[in-house]
Protein backbone atom coordinates (compact mmCIF):
# COMPACT_ATOMS: atom_id res chain seq x y z
CA UNK A 1 0.00 0.00 0.00
CA UNK A 2 2.74 2.57 0.07
CA UNK A 3 4.01 1.79 -3.32
CA UNK A 4 0.50 2.86 -4.04
CA UNK A 5 0.31 5.67 -1.96
CA UNK A 6 4.36 6.89 -2.99
CA UNK A 7 3.16 6.69 -6.87
CA UNK A 8 -0.09 8.58 -6.25
CA UNK A 9 2.03 10.95 -4.04
CA UNK A 10 4.74 11.03 -7.49
CA UNK A 11 1.67 11.89 -9.75
CA UNK A 12 -0.22 14.80 -7.79
CA UNK A 13 3.58 16.27 -7.17
CA UNK A 14 4.32 15.78 -11.41
CA UNK A 15 0.67 17.10 -11.98
CA UNK A 16 1.43 20.65 -9.44
CA UNK A 17 4.57 21.14 -11.25
CA UNK A 18 3.13 21.01 -14.42
CA UNK A 19 0.65 23.61 -14.22
CA UNK A 20 3.77 25.69 -12.39
CA UNK A 21 6.20 25.10 -14.69
CA UNK A 22 3.91 26.32 -17.82
CA UNK A 23 2.74 28.64 -16.04
CA UNK A 24 6.47 29.85 -15.39
CA UNK A 25 7.10 30.19 -18.62
CA UNK A 26 4.98 33.02 -20.14
CA UNK A 27 5.95 34.40 -16.82
CA UNK A 28 9.79 34.65 -17.66
CA UNK A 29 9.17 35.34 -20.77
CA UNK A 30 7.42 38.42 -20.24
CA UNK A 31 10.18 39.49 -17.23
CA UNK A 32 12.78 39.19 -20.35
CA UNK A 33 11.57 41.70 -22.51
CA UNK A 34 12.11 44.89 -20.52
CA UNK A 35 15.65 43.22 -19.60
CA UNK A 36 16.05 42.94 -23.66
CA UNK A 37 15.09 46.32 -24.05
CA UNK A 38 17.20 47.47 -21.19
CA UNK A 39 20.25 45.20 -22.99
CA UNK A 40 19.59 46.80 -26.52
CA UNK A 41 19.58 50.37 -24.87
CA UNK A 42 22.65 49.77 -23.14
CA UNK A 43 24.45 48.37 -26.18
CA UNK A 44 23.37 51.15 -28.13
CA UNK A 45 24.44 54.19 -25.48
CA UNK A 46 28.02 52.21 -25.49
CA UNK A 47 28.07 52.00 -29.22
CA UNK A 48 27.21 55.83 -28.89
CA UNK A 49 29.79 56.57 -26.44
CA UNK A 50 32.56 54.41 -28.21
CA UNK A 51 31.68 56.73 -31.14
CA UNK A 52 32.28 59.99 -29.34
CA UNK A 53 35.02 58.84 -27.61
CA UNK A 54 36.88 57.72 -30.84
CA UNK A 55 36.53 61.21 -32.32
CA UNK A 56 37.17 63.28 -29.67
CA UNK A 57 40.58 60.86 -29.00
CA UNK A 58 40.76 61.85 -33.37
CA UNK A 59 39.93 65.26 -32.45
CA UNK A 60 43.34 65.42 -30.20
CA UNK A 61 45.68 63.92 -32.50
CA UNK A 62 44.65 66.58 -34.48
CA UNK A 63 45.06 69.02 -32.32
CA UNK A 64 48.38 68.02 -31.11
CA UNK A 65 49.70 67.63 -34.97
CA UNK A 66 48.33 71.45 -35.30
CA UNK A 67 50.14 72.74 -32.24
CA UNK A 68 53.79 71.08 -33.61
CA UNK A 69 53.52 72.34 -36.70
CA UNK A 70 52.45 75.89 -34.91
CA UNK A 71 55.69 75.40 -32.91
CA UNK A 72 57.67 74.30 -35.56
CA UNK A 73 56.52 77.38 -37.85
CA UNK A 74 57.58 80.04 -34.64
CA UNK A 75 60.90 78.31 -34.14
CA UNK A 76 61.59 78.26 -37.85
CA UNK A 77 60.35 81.83 -38.46
CA UNK A 78 60.84 83.94 -35.27
CA UNK A 79 63.29 86.12 -36.04
CA UNK A 80 61.25 87.07 -38.89
CA UNK A 81 60.48 90.33 -37.73
CA UNK A 82 63.81 91.36 -36.61
CA UNK A 83 65.42 90.46 -39.87
CA UNK A 84 63.12 92.51 -41.72
CA UNK A 85 63.86 95.34 -39.51
CA UNK A 86 67.91 94.68 -39.95
CA UNK A 87 68.10 95.09 -43.12
CA UNK A 88 67.64 98.28 -43.31
CA UNK A 89 70.44 98.43 -41.44
CA UNK A 90 72.83 96.38 -43.74
CA UNK A 91 71.52 98.08 -46.79
CA UNK A 92 72.95 101.74 -45.29
CA UNK A 93 75.73 99.69 -44.57
CA UNK A 94 76.27 99.04 -47.86
CA UNK A 95 75.70 102.62 -48.92
CA UNK A 96 78.81 103.34 -47.03
CA UNK A 97 80.96 101.16 -48.33
CA UNK A 98 80.30 103.30 -51.66
CA UNK A 99 82.46 106.04 -50.33
CA UNK A 100 85.39 106.16 -52.49
CA UNK A 101 88.26 106.50 -49.94
CA UNK A 102 91.26 106.69 -52.26
CA UNK A 103 90.03 110.43 -53.00
CA UNK A 104 91.00 111.15 -49.77
CA UNK A 105 88.36 114.02 -49.89
CA UNK A 106 87.64 115.19 -46.26
CA UNK A 107 84.13 115.94 -47.40
CA UNK A 108 83.55 112.15 -48.65
CA UNK A 109 85.33 110.66 -45.55
CA UNK A 110 82.92 113.23 -43.27
CA UNK A 111 79.56 111.86 -45.08
CA UNK A 112 81.04 108.64 -44.15
CA UNK A 113 81.09 108.93 -40.57
CA UNK A 114 77.66 110.64 -40.71
CA UNK A 115 75.94 107.93 -42.76
CA UNK A 116 77.70 105.20 -40.04
CA UNK A 117 76.22 107.20 -37.41
CA UNK A 118 73.23 107.20 -38.92
CA UNK A 119 73.33 103.37 -39.18
CA UNK A 120 74.08 102.91 -35.54
CA UNK A 121 70.83 105.03 -34.88
CA UNK A 122 69.14 102.74 -36.77
CA UNK A 123 70.62 99.88 -35.16
CA UNK A 124 69.85 100.97 -31.87
CA UNK A 125 65.94 101.52 -33.00
CA UNK A 126 65.92 98.00 -34.23
CA UNK A 127 67.77 96.83 -31.03
CA UNK A 128 65.01 98.58 -28.50
CA UNK A 129 62.01 97.52 -30.83
CA UNK A 130 63.43 94.06 -30.02
CA UNK A 131 64.18 94.39 -26.23
CA UNK A 132 67.92 94.10 -26.81
CA UNK A 133 69.77 96.26 -24.01
CA UNK A 134 73.57 97.31 -24.38
CA UNK A 135 76.21 96.96 -21.47
CA UNK A 136 78.59 99.00 -21.21
CA UNK A 137 80.23 98.78 -17.86
CA UNK A 138 83.42 101.26 -17.61
CA UNK A 139 83.60 102.34 -14.35
CA UNK A 140 81.42 100.00 -12.92
CA UNK A 141 81.87 97.10 -10.41
CA UNK A 142 82.43 94.40 -11.77
CA UNK A 143 79.85 91.62 -12.34
CA UNK A 144 80.34 88.33 -13.13
CA UNK A 145 76.53 87.60 -13.99
CA UNK A 146 76.86 90.02 -16.86
CA UNK A 147 80.78 90.55 -17.37
CA UNK A 148 83.41 88.25 -18.61
CA UNK A 149 87.00 89.46 -17.12
CA UNK A 150 89.98 88.45 -20.16
CA UNK A 151 92.51 90.22 -17.13
CA UNK A 152 93.68 92.36 -14.60
CA UNK A 153 95.39 95.44 -14.19
CA UNK A 154 96.47 97.88 -12.23
CA UNK A 155 94.89 101.16 -11.92
CA UNK A 156 95.23 103.82 -9.67
CA UNK A 157 92.60 105.70 -11.73
CA UNK A 158 89.88 102.98 -11.36
CA UNK A 159 88.75 101.33 -7.92
CA UNK A 160 89.85 97.65 -7.24
CA UNK A 161 87.12 95.24 -8.89
CA UNK A 162 86.02 97.56 -11.11
CA UNK A 163 85.64 97.52 -14.84
CA UNK A 164 89.49 99.54 -16.73
CA UNK A 165 88.17 98.96 -20.22
CA UNK A 166 85.62 97.56 -21.85
CA UNK A 167 87.15 95.02 -24.36
CA UNK A 168 83.99 94.04 -26.28
CA UNK A 169 79.94 95.29 -25.01
CA UNK A 170 77.86 93.02 -24.20
CA UNK A 171 73.64 92.40 -24.61
CA UNK A 172 70.67 91.65 -22.79
CA UNK A 173 67.84 90.46 -24.85
CA UNK A 174 64.71 91.20 -22.25
CA UNK A 175 66.55 91.33 -19.05
CA UNK A 176 68.38 87.54 -20.14
CA UNK A 177 72.15 88.09 -20.88
CA UNK A 178 72.45 87.23 -24.55
CA UNK A 179 76.20 88.33 -24.66
CA UNK A 180 78.43 89.02 -21.39
CA UNK A 181 80.90 91.73 -21.94
CA UNK A 182 84.47 91.24 -21.77
CA UNK A 183 86.03 93.65 -19.79
CA UNK A 184 89.75 94.02 -18.11
CA UNK A 185 89.16 94.48 -14.43
CA UNK A 186 91.24 96.33 -11.67
CA UNK A 187 92.96 94.50 -9.08
CA UNK A 188 92.14 94.72 -5.47
CA UNK A 189 95.43 94.85 -4.25
CA UNK A 190 96.10 98.21 -6.60
CA UNK A 191 94.67 100.52 -4.49
CA UNK A 192 96.73 99.96 -1.42
CA UNK A 193 99.96 99.95 -3.28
Amino acid sequence: MNSVNQQNADGAAAQATEPAAAGAAPEAATDLKPLQAALETARAQAAENLDKFLRAKAETENVRRRAEIDVSAAHKYAVERFAAEIVAVRDSLELARTVDLRQENATALQKMHEGLDLTLRLLDSVFQKFGITLIDPRGEKFDPTRHQAISMVDSEQVAPDHVVNVVQKGYLLHERLLRPAMVVVARAGAAGA
